[in-house]
């Protein structure tokens, strides 16, 4: 399946700049925008060709009949949008039980157009004390946007900065990058 990924991906004219930290066991991958259904196969094959493990988090309804045991499959975990469950605190417990687990998280939410992200990824980053490596999927350059390990203070206002600079002016397939905050 690597081969495939990779056949297309690079024929497609993608480009991959940056790299997954290998050297770290834990973090929290954060990628935007997500503006189309194609983000989660680009993702895949990111994670295929670059050889890292990785979960996500992904609405509760892509897991039932027919494909739910697939998407638990390439490892997903099941989110419902509907009800406040304490899901921050769910995923803290992952990183505190596993010895290796890194998680993709769209902070945006959802494909659609929204008022601003959803700032779990943050909240989680901190408690887990786990770093946040952003990544940002850039249609309009055909490039996969890697950025060093990033560390918060556990101030948001100070560390948005941060993370707004990066994703600045990012086009994805359907729009740009919604606002944080």
């Amino acid at each position: 399946m690597r081969f495939l990924y990779k056949f297309f991906f690079f024929r497609l004219g993608w480009k991959i700049i940056g790299d997954v930290p290998r050297d770290l066991k834990k973090y929290i991958i954060i990628v935007a925008p997500h503006s189309s259904n194609w983000d989660f196969l680009i993702g895949l094959a990111i994670r295929s060709i670059m050889k890292f493990p990785s979960n996500y988090l992904a609405k509760k309804e892509l897991f039932s009949a027919p494909f739910g045991w697939l998407f638990k499959r390439l490892g997903g975990f099941p989110v419902d949008r509907n009800k406040h469950n304490n899901l921050v605190d769910q995923v803290v417990a992952l990183f505190n039980k596993e010895e290796q687990f890194v998680i993709a998280i769209a902070p945006e939410g959802t494909r659609k157009n929204v008022a601003k992200w959803k700032t779990g990824f943050y909240q989680i980053s901190v408690k887990a004390n786990v770093p946040i490596v952003m990544v940002a999927l850039d249609y309009a350059h055909k490039n996969i946007l890697w950025a060093k390990p990033f560390y918060p203070s556990g101030d948001f206002e100070i560390d948005r900065k941060v993370i707004e600079e990066f994703f600045k002016g990012i086009k994805g397939k359907n729009r740009e990058v919604m606002p944080i905050s």
